[in-house]
């Protein structure tokens, strides 16, 4: 039986985890609840808890149906450990998180991180397909299954993805996995002004070509004096010269093949390098149409990445303060703002989810259908819930 005194509980299984979440909610401890803790500066502060669980030691692999194209693993497993196994027999799972090196599948899940291939394969929404969670009465409760479409009922595990881990502890999550294309290119475009990047972005996509990822980054994080524009396109040896045939003609360069991991890499890793060296930084995520992503980028003069493809934009800031003030600014018109990652020391003092809507009501009705004490990650939901 674990040591629920110790400074972090770790179990090692669903029934265990079960057991610690039950423990502390029948004594009235609250918990802190998490993976590797690598995004500790996302969402809200994490709260002052009488118990920290860790899903670290949970990292089996449970199932793993390579012709089924399906895997149940339990929510510690490393992400970069995951992606291995599956590449190992030519299969993904494209969510491209930050923080990949360190982050546990369960903490990519709870905060519904994601990167650039969204565009094609979504987010963990479109990827989880069953999930079996540890409510705070000590029960596991299992949700969706292990076939990739399941319609038996109402799917509880959705509202555990980006929940943040403040409706119940995350134990074993089954996916759909995807084959890896035959053939990957990347292209990259340079552009001296902002028009003619998303001008170029548009007509990419009225093409034919359905590319996974086209991320625009401003020159202030390419570090270069003009506006990049990378495509990401897979498929068989014939579409990838149709995209190089396209792309050549609208001024796209390849990227060399030895680089193009790296490449991809250093975009989805943006914003943990910036906080490294921002350590008062602050990263606001703002949730748009395709036609407002130039509205939303023109005006912001330091680093910003979009996920040109979906309309998700992400700005960069050395000061939270200016953060804040962006995000409160910005909110007034897309209300899908928020401040996603943002010092410790500093997230009492802003308010990182400017304008939740009415939705905010009806999330505040199921957390306390999941936590009636209000003892489970406190604060984590953007300090709203």
């Amino acid at each position: 039986m674990p040591d629920y005194f110790t400074d972090i509980v770790r179990p090692e299984s669903p029934e265990e985890l079960a057991e610690a979440v039950g423990w502390a909610a029948t004594r009235h401890q609250t918990i802190e609840l998490g993976g590797h803790f690598s995004k500790r500066r996302m969402g809200g502060p994490a709260a002052a808890a009488n118990m920290t669980i860790s899903t670290s030691a949970m990292c089996r692999v449970l199932k793993y149906e390579p012709r089924d194209l399906t895997i149940g693993v339990e929510a510690g497993i490393p992400y970069c450990e995951l992606s291995r196994l599956l590449a190992g027999h030519r299969q993904m799972l494209p969510l491209d998180p930050p923080f990949a090196d360190s982050a546990t599948i369960g903490g990519i899940v709870a905060c519904n991180c994601s990167g650039p291939r969204r565009r094609l394969y979504g987010t963990a929404r479109d990827l989880v397909i069953g999930m079996q969670f540890a409510t705070l009465e000590g029960k596991l409760v299992e949700s969706g299954g292990m076939v990739v479409k399941n319609v038996a009922g109402l799917d509880m595990g959705k509202l555990m993805i980006g929940s943040f881990g403040t409706l119940a502890a995350i134990a074993v999550i089954n996916f759909k996995v995807i084959p890896q294309p035959p053939c990957e290119r990347t292209f990259r475009f340079s552009f001296g002004g902002l028009d003619e990047a998303v001008a170029a972005r548009d007509a990419i996509l009225k093409s034919p070509l359905d590319p996974a990822a086209i991320d625009l980054l401003n020159p202030a994080a390419a570090e270069r004096p003009d506006y990049l524009l990378a495509v990401r396109a897979g498929g068989n040896p014939a579409a990838i010269a149709r995209y190089g045939r396209d792309l050549s003609a609208m001024g796209a360069q390849a990227v060399p093949a030895g680089e193009e991991a790296a490449f991809w890499r250093g975009i989805a890793d943006f914003t943990p390098r910036y906080l490294d060296t921002h350590k008062d930084g602050a990263v606001v995520r703002v949730s748009c149409t395709l036609k407002e992503l130039k509205a939303v980028m023109r005006p912001i003069a330091g680093p910003t990445v979009a996920r040109a493809g979906t309309g998700v934009c992400y700005a960069y800031f050395k000061d939270s303060g200016d953060a804040a003030a962006f995000a409160a600014e910005t909110a007034r018109e897309y209300c899908e703002t928020v401040v996603e990652f943002a010092p410790e020391n500093r997230k009492d003092e802003m308010t990182l989810w400017p304008a939740p809507g009415q939705d905010l009501e009806i999330m505040r009705r199921i957390k306390y259908m999941f936590d009636p004490q209000l003892l489970l990650n406190r604060g984590r939901l953007y300090n709203r819930i």
